[in-house]
């Protein structure tokens, strides 16, 4: 229990003005007294959920479905030892532990199985929407994961590369910027505002201490400035989902008004009430998913799903673009890379992208992404797959982690002590070398039960750690 969560009068005394007349007041404190259910998000960029099922099945783990997510599930897990954080199958990405509710929003964007070739995510750190936004494209197309604060950026990057998220273009910028910047530019926007976060209270018993109401009203101005934005951002025709992790009507329904209120026509709520079982017992008038937590045992929420009908005037800006530094590889260059990779690596290069060389480092970046080079700076595109040498290539750590996929002819297969030690940064001398596998020089990825986990080089037989130093872990793994 939280009994020291702190929830402010006044809000108590406003969230009685709005709280549906099937709910009450009494639930409401006491599910926010209450601690959240962890839950977790198979990533299927790296396996199905039959397959992780049974793996986590063998573990003793108890997984119960979240309605609205087919991937989502609460666990109960034994954490006494090893986290969740440090079991073999987060560190090589085959989940992510997300918050049952903020898997909605995502739910929401892909509700009719929609596939879109182009997508923002306007506010992605830490990266769970983002990831999970990659994984229903199958990391085909581009997804914009653009985040404000720049200390975020890093965290934001880690967590796709970890989940092999390979169609990503990572941007710094302050959300505003996209509907001047990059017009009618997507098929899909998830504007996931910054917020007063009432919602947040079972997961952080200090998250009220700083809230007043002039804050909420605000906070809500930046949001009608962040929905104007990704409305211009948005093709006609796309969808977007607006999402708070609050309460406040301010903050949501109200925030939702204004877009209709200047845009008009070309404004359509669409309904969520069939996005899962039970969803009305959560839906507003407008069709909209304003979700207290007693509800669904979860934070308290709002979803909002929005199509754009028509064109509108864009904000007219003025670009200020520095050099872009990288150059698109010729042909030539392209099916040398192409044939090195399948040679050393025996892994194919997706068809879908197209390899960019920076002075030594080459990169690969999704075609998709084509069009907006040159209109907006981004800090990060795609993955870098090699540095040339004069010998060569050097494949880099996410060429294991965004394009193997466990089946190559050079993946070795490490036992659970070597594992361990491949993940505190140590060279590793595997036990299970097929017989038919040359060893000695060359490079070689290595997995633990199937999962890929990174990339080294043979030295004699031993496997020379290629795990970026940041990557490395010191203690307490599975």
């Amino acid at each position: 229990m939280h009994p020291n969560v702190y929830i402010p009068e006044a809000f108590l005394e406003k969230i009685q003005t709005i709280l549906p007349a099937h709910l009450n007041m009494e639930d409401f404190v006491a599910s926010c007294q209450k601690p959240l259910r962890k839950s977790i998000r198979v990533n299927t960029l790296k396996i199905s959920v039959e397959a992780f099922l049974e793996r986590a099945e063998a573990k003793g783990w108890k997984l119960s479905p979240v309605p609205w997510c087919e991937t989502g599930f609460w666990i109960d897990a034994d954490e006494s030892v090893v986290p969740l954080g440090n079991t073999a199958e987060h560190m090589s990405g085959l989940f992510y532990i997300q918050e049952a509710s903020s898997m909605m929003p995502v739910s929401a964007l892909f509700m009719n199985n929609e596939s879109y070739d182009a997508v923002l995510d306007t506010a992605a750190a830490p990266g769970s929407k983002t990831t999970q936004i990659a994984a229903l494209m199958n990391n085909e197309g581009v997804l914009v994961a653009n985040e404000y604060a720049a200390s975020r950026v890093k965290v934001l990057h880690a967590n796709i590369e970890r989940c092999g998220v390979r169609n990503a273009a990572l941007s710094n910028f302050d959300g505003r910027v996209f509907g001047g910047w990059l017009p009618e530019q997507f098929d899909a926007v998830l504007l996931d505002a910054p917020c007063s976060g009432e919602g947040t209270v079972r997961k952080d018993e200090d998250a009220m201490k700083n809230w007043t109401q002039a804050s909420v009203i605000e906070i809500a101005d930046t949001q009608k400035d962040l929905i104007e934005s990704a409305f211009h951002a948005l093709k006609p025709g796309g969808v977007m989902v607006y999402s708070t992790c609050t309460l406040s009507t301010e903050e949501n329904q109200q925030v939702c008004h204004h877009l209709k209120e200047t845009f008009g026509d070309a404004v359509e709520f669409e309904s969520l009430k069939d996005l899962f079982e039970n969803a009305e017992a959560a839906l507003t008038e407008e069709g909209f998913l304003h979700i207290f937590p007693q509800v669904y045992d979860c934070e308290g929420f709002f979803v909002a799903r929005i199509r754009k009908l028509a064109a509108v005037e864009a904000p007219k800006v003025k670009k200020r673009m520095g050099k872009f530094p990288f150059a698109k590889a010729s042909n030539k260059e392209s099916a040398e890379i192409a044939k090195q990779l399948q040679n050393a690596m025996d892994i194919k290069l997706p068809e879908d992208s197209t390899v960019w060389i920076r002075e030594k480092d080459v990169w690969l970046f999704p075609d998709a992404l084509e069009p907006m080079i040159g209109e907006l700076r981004f800090s990060r595109m795609g993955i870098k797959i090699a540095e040339a040498h004069k010998n060569g290539y050097r494949w880099q750590h996410q060429v294991a982690t965004a394009l193997a996929t466990g089946n190559e002819s050079n993946a070795v297969e490490l036992t659970i002590e070597e594992a361990r030690e491949w993940y505190m940064g140590r060279d590793v001398r595997p036990q299970n070398i097929p017989a038919e596998m040359k060893t000695g020089k060359g490079e070689v990825l290595v997995k633990y039960e199937d999962a890929i986990i990174g990339l080294g080089k043979w030295v004699s037989n031993r496997i020379k750690n290629g795990l970026p130093r940041e990557l490395v872990r010191d203690k307490n793994l599975f």
